[in-house]
């Protein structure tokens, strides 16, 4: 079993199989434990998803156990092999094929091969700048099944838990060392202290609201924006400190950007942070 193939059941076709399949080809294989000609096929995809690494995945349904999705596709027999893409059955075949009318099947339908293959990782950014993050941690948690060891793998869940305002898990699985990638797993664990015990953003808008130059109120929104990964708007308040009292609280504003700067190191907020440097260093000039 690789990253590239999965189970799935009815309740996670959406997220595994429907959503990825935008961005990917995605092979559905309808198989029982009692089809021998399944025990012929399965691991002959499940060979060629891991081979072609992520040119497609393989998702494979237990037809006895998940009779809806059988009755939405139309499965009369297995194994039965659909191929989705972009919102479309594409292709199907039914039976067991030969290896090389399988690999002539999935060539027809697969990634080209090269730079045009999509890693899991890719999938889930893919998802995730849709705004579908629940289905782009559907796919890094069965990528970091598949391949437990893989630090990057395991800290993009971590970054879209913070999304998702799922702290605690986020919390336990930076709880572990991280060798191979220190510097990102310190980051995640600064956004983390950032969301602990963040005030409500509603009334600190209103006191900011009455009194523009409560500083310290400002300050503790930009705070409450970063724990709910506002983070334009974190950035800007803080900023806003510092062009309106550069020296408050021996330079709280500045310390704040500092901070959030090294919250959000990684290639994702490269862009934002680079922005941010250059308006802070023009509000300190």
């Amino acid at each position: 079993m690789t990253s590239f193939a999965f189970d799935v059941s009815l309740e996670e076709f959406q997220d595994k199989v429907l959503l990825p399949a935008q961005t990917v080809p995605v092979l559905v294989d309808f198989w029982a434990p009692w089809c021998e000609p399944c025990k012929v096929l399965k691991p002959m995809l499940e060979k060629l998803a891991a081979e072609y690494a992520g040119r497609f995945l393989l998702a494979k349904v237990n037809a006895d156990e998940n009779p809806e999705l059988t009755q939405h596709f139309g499965v009369r027999s297995i194994p039965s092999v659909k191929a989705l893409f972009q919102g479309q059955l594409v292709d199907e075949f039914n039976g067991a094929l030969p290896e090389s009318q399988l690999r002539a099947f999935i060539d027809r339908i697969a990634l080209p091969p090269g730079p045009n293959a999509v890693s899991p990782r890719e999938i889930a950014a893919g998802l995730a700048a849709d705004g579908q993050l629940d289905a782009a941690l559907g796919v890094l948690v069965e990528a970091s099944r598949a391949a437990p060891d893989d630090e990057a793998i395991r800290l993009d869940a971590i970054d879209l838990l913070l999304q998702l305002g799922r702290n605690d898990e986020a919390q336990q699985l930076l709880a572990v060392e991280y060798t191979q990638e220190a510097d990102r797993a310190a980051a995640l664990r600064a956004r983390l202290a950032l969301a602990a015990g963040a005030a409500d953003i509603a009334p600190l808008a209103a006191r900011l609201a009455a009194n523009p130059d409560d500083h310290a109120t400002r300050l503790e929104l930009s705070r409450a924006y970063a724990a709910q990964n506002r983070v334009r708007e974190a950035l800007e308040a803080a900023l806003e400190v510092v062009r309106r009292d550069r020296f408050f609280d021996d330079g709280a504003g500045r310390k704040a950007l500092l901070q959030l700067f090294a919250a959000l190191a990684g290639e994702q907020y490269d862009d934002l942070i680079r922005e941010f440097r250059r308006k802070l260093a023009a509000a300190l000039n």
